[in-house]
């Protein structure tokens, strides 16, 4: 089941963080920096991680939190996560 989760995560953290910044899926690659490139603010930050805690039942750290800059850190934390749980 988890490699099933992590082979469609980084569509659906893509996805998740269109809807969450309301920019379009394909201008968020793996490496765009949140703040930088997507012009994401520390409040959408936030509501990325509670959509990501939500849409996978796990809980990020608060030091995790200042960690997620972009979707290949979001996939690591995730992942890390989710390997926890099982």
């Amino acid at each position: 089941m988890l490699d099933e989760v992590i082979k469609d995560l980084e569509v659906e953290l893509k996805e998740l963080i269109a809807d969450v910044s309301g920019r379009e899926v394909d201008e968020i690659t793996t490496q765009a920096s949140f703040f930088e490139d997507l012009g994401i603010d520390s409040i959408k930050a936030i509501e990325i991680t509670v959509a990501i805690e939500k849409k996978y039942k796990i809980r990020v750290k608060d030091e995790q939190v200042a960690e997620i800059t972009n979707v290949a850190k979001a996939i690591e934390v995730v992942k890390d996560a989710l390997a926890k749980k099982e």
